[in-house]
């Protein structure tokens, strides 16, 4: 089969000739129709993501939308001919969705709605699992409460305004000036990004706080979420907490804090199956109209200039949207 293969950390990438996978006990084969593209991509390839523990050479692409070709013993659930989806490789040494096939551990797929695109359902995964972990394992969101959603037109982002919205929460988003329409639209209060975290938890809080305050930026953006967290009951969650930040502000409020790192399942091998009952979350969501991912307009197949296209989208921020390389269109 086809595949586009990593062999050198920041070396071009090559497409080449491999051996076709075939499902082992717990596996699912799959016809790869798309394979959703992440910054995290571009990283791994650049050599600047030891986290990902990628094993070189390696098949990249995390997300994985497509159709089941023959299952494996022991896998319940899933037959031949079955339209799924999930986040199933291209970190710690599992070979990812850029190649005609994968072997893929059932446990991580669901099957998406009939009226879901393969094109929309492999720009998912990562981005739905990464709000669902945060907004719903960590910070348990429900009807009522206020959440602030930090870059609400990102790739995490927009998913986790769309989950906040669906559980009945009342949402705030900040972003640029230009993505204003964009979060609107996805239900949330806009904030522009350049305000001062104590005027706009004023403006909106009336200076209490957020009861939840989602970070998927980073950096100085956590350190002012916070701040932005309500006394007693806070609970910040974020996605890029890797820097090194003061605690105190968030203390102070007596509030709490959660990490989230999505690539967890993958890299250890334990927690998968949650990953799958995640994916049937989102189906559910999609299912009801209440999910809906912003695709960036560029069109990717595979082949090794046509992907590096698309990891140039990424790393030089010219994408607007979510990027998807399509292997059958």
């Amino acid at each position: 089969m086809q595949a586009i293969v990593l062999n050198t950390f920041g070396a071009p990438l090559t497409q080449q000739e491999i051996t076709r996978p075939a499902a082992g006990p717990g596996q699912v084969l799959v016809k790869v129709h798309a394979s959703g593209v992440n910054p995290l991509d571009t990283k791994i390839a650049a050599g600047k993501a030891d986290h990902a523990r990628a094993v070189l050479p390696a098949v990249l692409g995390i997300d994985l939308a497509g159709v089941v070709d023959s299952v494996g013993d022991g896998v319940q659930g899933f037959a031949p001919g079955d339209r799924v989806y999930g986040m199933t490789g291209g970190v710690g040494g599992v070979a990812g969705s850029l190649a005609d096939y994968a072997a893929v551990d059932a446990r991580l797929l669901a099957r998406m709605p009939d009226q879901l695109p393969m094109r929309d359902a492999a720009a998912l995964p990562l981005i739905f699992i990464t709000a669902w972990e945060g907004l719903v394992d960590r910070a348990r969101v429900s009807a009522g409460k206020t959440v602030l959603v930090q870059g609400g037109a990102g790739g995490v982002g927009h998913m986790a305004v769309q989950l906040a919205v669906a559980h009945g929460a009342q949402v705030y988003a900040t972003g640029s000036a230009g993505q204003r329409a964009v979060i609107e639209s996805l239900g949330a209060v806009f904030i522009d990004r350049d305000t001062p975290v104590e005027d706009y938890v004023q403006q909106h809080t009336g200076g209490e706080g957020f009861d939840i305050v989602y970070d998927t930026v980073g950096g100085a953006v956590l350190d002012a979420s916070f701040r932005a967290a309500r006394r007693y009951h806070g609970h910040v969650v974020s996605c890029l907490g890797w820097g090194t930040h003061a605690l105190a502000p968030l203390s102070f409020r007596a509030a709490t804090y959660s990490g989230v790192f999505t690539l967890l399942p993958l890299i250890s091998g334990e927690g998968r199956a949650h990953h799958g009952d995640i994916m049937h979350q989102a189906s559910a969501l999609a299912a009801a109209g209440k999910l809906k991912v912003l695709l960036d307009p560029g069109r990717y197949t595979l082949t090794a200039d046509s992907v590096s296209a698309a990891h140039r989208a990424l790393a030089e921020g010219t994408a607007k949207g979510k990027v998807v390389v399509e292997l059958t269109v």
